[in-house]
């Protein structure tokens, strides 16, 4: 196979080689006033006819597919907004430029200038006047959507998946209208987007794993962020009330159909709200996003569909807690036996008294959630009132501290958007960020104190809710798609073998 491909790359090299004699640049220069193909196969058209002109047009594309015969030439070429066929006739055209179409191989670039119209047999065609070399493909490029089959393929030639994969375009062009319609929705709320820094001295505002680097300058090491949370607060504290950030984060964690260690978060703070005011947001900015990409807000997501139509499902953690493990979450002995029953990889310890689990009760609860409720949530559903202690940078209820004004928001059991009710007490703060750093490895990403940021919400931080928003997965929910690799345009994978 590799063979293979080296005489074909010979092929074309050698075609290079005959381009360039004819003296003809085959890297091609600058082409203007094309028409998108897209609109060109808009315009009206007839059967090609000597006693009539159809509408003149000039466009550029990509060769995707050609056929050849004698004194006429038929190829197919491509742009980002469609294909359309072209007819070659060594009539139509000078002989230079006819030589060349006879050097033409999948992938090359082309200009044209012709008539636009229908063959005999009813196809859109461009009959071209006058063909324009502009680059050449020196490696060979697969038949059409035949030679894209495999994914790894695919993934490591994104830029071929994207020629020959109408759905990998299609995706692209969605996931940037859906980013441009959460900035619009927010701006016209009135947030304020901001950047802030990539690099952190202290990685902060998760439980992840952080990718470090080191700075020779100052002789520091470095964190690559895992979370954009703690620098939007600080803001708050300096005075703009209603804040968001849509940023890269980087987690030096495991890789699948739903994580990438490199993946897309949105971010948002908003002086005097709460987690309910982040739920209506949330709604808001979501069917927006829906209706931006069509008119109909129930979409397909594989063989299900998700009717994003507000308002949405309201469900407390502990109510489905008790309705799908069935216990209460804070009962600790029927959680652990809950645990026990459901196999949950738990640390268990031996003792006089028999096995113990040692994992921590929370954890438990957690677990146990994970695996029997989220996969029977079908949403879009705001899950609320999280145990306490799972969320360190929450506020409690007044009226019952070991619950936390949380939710996640669910659809078909996958976690699509997290909230506060934001901690703005410093004592509390610190407090917690204390409890939870005791015992945990010197490599996990919290596991030193954020003293800046404790002073921070002791100048004062005013109540406010917060939202963080998954972009990828978002992305991949509306698109109907599958793997969060497919939202990426350049996920990571491991070194290509030699």
């Amino acid at each position: 196979m590799a063979e293979e491909s080296q005489d074909l790359a010979e092929i074309r090299h050698e075609k290079l080689r005959q381009i360039e004699a004819l003296g003809i640049d085959p890297w091609g220069h600058r082409f203007d006033n094309t028409t998108p193909i897209a609109e060109i196969r808009k315009l009206h058209a007839e059967n090609f006819a000597d006693d009539k002109q159809g509408p003149k047009v000039r466009a550029a594309g990509r060769i995707v597919r050609q056929r050849t015969g004698g004194k006429l030439l038929f190829l197919e070429i491509w742009d980002q907004s469609g294909r359309v066929q072209l007819m070659l006739r060594i009539n139509k055209l000078s002989e230079t430029e006819w030589k060349v179409a006879q050097l033409l191989d999948l992938g090359d670039l082309i200009g044209v200038d012709g008539e636009f119209g229908k063959t005999k047999t009813g196809e859109l065609t461009i009959q071209v006047t006058q063909l324009t070399f502009l680059t050449k493909s020196l490696e060979p490029h697969p038949k059409d959507v035949f030679g894209m089959g495999d994914e790894e393929y695919r993934l490591r030639h994104r830029y071929l998946d994207m020629i020959y994969t109408p759905d990998t375009l299609r995706r692209a062009h969605q996931r940037v209208k859906i980013i441009r319609t959460i900035r619009n929705h927010l701006d016209n709320l009135g947030y304020m987007e901001v950047e802030t820094p990539t690099l952190h001295a202290i990685a902060g505002g998760a439980a992840a794993r952080p990718f470090e680097t080191h700075h020779n300058a100052l002789d520091i090491d470095l964190f690559v962020r895992i979370a954009l949370e703690l620098p939007l607060k600080r803001l708050l504290v300096g005075g703009i009330e209603k804040v968001y950030e849509l940023g890269r984060v980087f987690r030096n964690e495991g890789i699948s159909k739903k994580h990438n260690p490199e993946f897309t978060m949105m971010e948002l703070y908003h002086a005097y709200s709460d987690y309910h005011g982040m739920m209506d947001l949330t709604e808001g900015l979501i069917v927006a996003c829906v209706d931006s990409l069509g008119d109909n807000r129930t979409i397909p997501f594989g063989e299900k569909t998700v009717n994003f139509s507000p308002p949405w499902q309201r469900a407390k953690y502990g109510d489905l807690f008790r309705e799908h493990v069935g216990c209460d979450m804070f009962d600790e002995a029927a959680v652990q036996a809950a645990a026990k029953a459901a196999h949950l990889k738990s640390e268990v310890e031996v003792t006089k008294g028999g096995p113990r689990v040692t994992k921590a009760h929370d954890v438990l609860v957690q677990e146990l959630f994970e695996h029997h409720v989220e996969k029977a949530l079908v949403g879009p559903v705001f899950v609320y009132d999280y145990p306490a202690s799972l969320c360190p940078l929450t506020k409690r209820k007044r009226d019952n501290p070991l619950i936390a004004e949380r939710f996640e928001l669910f659809v078909h059991g996958m976690e699509l958007a997290n909230a506060y009710t934001e901690l703005n007490d410093p004592i509390t703060q610190e407090a917690t960020f204390s409890q939870q750093l005791t015992g945990m490895a010197e490599e996990d990403s919290m596991a030193k104190m954020d003293h800046d940021f404790i002073r921070a919400l002791r100048h004062g931080m005013p109540p406010a809710g917060g939202l963080g928003i998954g972009i990828d997965r978002l992305v991949m929910l509306l698109t109907n798609t599958q793997t969060i690799r497919d939202v990426i345009l350049f996920p990571l994978l491991r070194p290509e073998a030699k």
